[in-house]
């Protein structure tokens, strides 16, 4: 029996849970920024953003 394509991703997902998750939060944090994200937000994000590097 052939998979669907929704199968085959959640086949997929379910075989690489973290790099899934790494995905689903990138595209959420995305989006956010794009369509929600208040000035307030932006500075807050861009403060959050520079420690993050500074860990790196």
């Amino acid at each position: 029996m052939a998979l669907t394509q929704t199968e085959k991703n959640k086949a997929w997902q379910d075989k690489n849970k973290e790099h899934s998750k790494y995905l689903k939060y990138r595209s959420t944090s995305r989006s956010f920024i794009r369509k929600l994200a208040t000035a307030d937000d932006l500075d807050e994000l861009a403060v959050l953003i520079e420690e993050r590097r500074n860990m790196l």
